[in-house]
């Protein structure tokens, strides 16, 4: 860390991932990037009409529609998901006056993991809060539970906040995360 300064984090665990995204959106979101409407009504075609059965021991559930989700185990689901999550993090408008990493701003992602950093509380707050009302409207919840706040300072009192809240939910402080 250069000049002494404080490193705010925050590390976003979304519930559920795969499973909230919304498919309307995500084909608008396709379309929007540009996929050809041909290969758009393929994936669609794909995710629609699609049905699960619960087994519980040797029991097994009638049949359900599914209407939100990715198919766990297919090989497009991580992409589309990348889609809706690239599309999210397109529409942040990140603080400009936060910490910047090599020239470019404060977002790190990776699969469904995102990590938020600021130069100040009230940067990471500003962006976490837009990334959290963005990725609502493709179906994302933040997992309160999983998501954790950390400062990073030479300063071994910086940032004596023990929590942060974001969108009406608490994340802890955290000395380290793995």
């Amino acid at each position: 860390m250069e000049y002494n300064e404080e490193v705010h984090q925050l590390f976003i665990d979304f519930k559920k991932a795969y499973d909230s995204v919304r498919r309307e959106v995500l084909y608008k979101i396709l379309i929007e990037f540009g996929i050809p409407r041909k290969l758009v009504s393929l994936i669609k075609t794909s995710l629609t009409e699609t049905y699960s059965r619960v087994r519980v021991g040797k029991n097994v559930s009638d049949r359900f529609p599914v209407r939100n989700d990715l198919k766990q185990g297919d090989a497009l689901s991580p992409m589309l998901f990348n889609f809706a999550l690239e599309y999210a993090i397109t529409r942040v408008q990140l603080n400009q006056d936060g910490l910047k990493l090599n020239g470019t701003h404060q977002l790190l992602a990776y699969a469904d993991d995102v990590n938020i950093l600021g130069g100040s509380m009230h940067t990471l707050k500003e962006n976490a809060e837009a990334l959290v009302a963005v990725t609502r409207e493709i179906g994302l919840e933040v997992s309160a539970d999983k998501t954790k706040y950390m400062v990073m300072s030479r300063d071994q009192n910086a940032g004596r906040i023990q929590s942060v809240r974001i969108d009406n939910s608490t994340f802890e402080r955290v000395k380290k995360f793995k």
